[in-house]
């Protein structure tokens, strides 16, 4: 993803994508999450291009992390709702 792709799609989606990912907290009923000591400190944004890959691009300040885990791409696009 370009720097100017990027913040096209930081000015797009604005808040709205910080409010999806709140769903994602949760986890399922009765787990305990813990965060590591070398979590992310900064802001980060979940890029689904596909929603049929596994793949998940992570915008973290100024750096882009590329993940591939259907799991979690399923739990983002399930807290996105959608029609």
């Amino acid at each position: 993803m370009g720097e100017t792709d990027r913040r096209k799609f930081l000015a797009v989606a604005g808040t709205g994508a910080a409010a999806g990912v709140v769903g994602l907290t949760a986890g399922p009923a009765g787990a305990s999450t813990r965060r590591s000591a070398n979590s992310a400190q900064e802001t980060v944004v979940a890029y689904v291009h596909d929603h049929h890959s596994s793949e998940l691009t992570l915008l973290v300040g100024e750096r882009e992390v590329v993940v591939h885990d259907r799991d979690l791409v399923v739990r983002i696009l399930n807290a996105a709702g959608g029609q």
